[in-house]
């Protein structure tokens, strides 16, 4: 998918995020900071990933700054409603950064914290990606503990397939 209008990725990323924060919303307040292994991302890891990175490196870096991403700690936000905080603010501010891009910038080039020039479109393309991921992430950390998720689009593939018609 290519990004061509400032407009139409805004729309595109809250529609991405509107799914995001469906099943952040579903994190047991007690299960924050569960992980299923030691030394790896927790629940409240991976929500502060999420916007610390979109915020402080894709934010920043299609600002034109370097990235300033320092990691994904409770030192950000500890506590339930202090991470549902930082979630929300964290993606005000790179929304306030992301509509001060005109259409032409989406096809100027930014550096990346590898110090790769990337066009600034195809990064944005990019952190969506990364989010999908990490939400992917969530959702299998909720399945591990038992806790009943969201469905993305509105079904589950249970409904999808109960909908369906049966072929042969």
């Amino acid at each position: 998918m290519e990004i061509t209008t400032v407009s139409s990725f805004l729309d595109y990323f809250e529609k991405i995020r509107k799914r995001t924060a469906k099943v952040v919303q579903v994190i047991p307040p007690d299960q924050l900071e569960w992980t299923y292994k030691p030394g790896k991302f927790t629940l409240g890891d991976q929500v502060r990933h999420i916007v610390a990175i979109e915020r402080y490196m894709y934010g920043e870096t299609v600002a034109g700054r370097p990235s300033a991403y320092q990691g994904c700690g409770t030192d950000l936000a500890d506590g339930y409603n202090n991470v549902l905080h930082y979630f929300n603010e964290m993606h005000r501010q790179s929304m306030d950064i992301f509509r001060q891009l005109k259409d032409e910038d989406l096809q100027r080039e930014c550096t990346t914290p590898g110090n790769i020039q990337i066009t600034t479109w195809k990064w944005l393309r990019a952190m969506i990606e990364h989010e999908i991921h990490h939400r992917g992430q969530i959702y299998l950390y909720l399945s591990i503990l038992g806790v009943p998720t969201p469905p993305i689009f509105g079904l589950t593939s249970e409904e999808v397939i109960s909908n369906s018609v049966k072929i042969g």
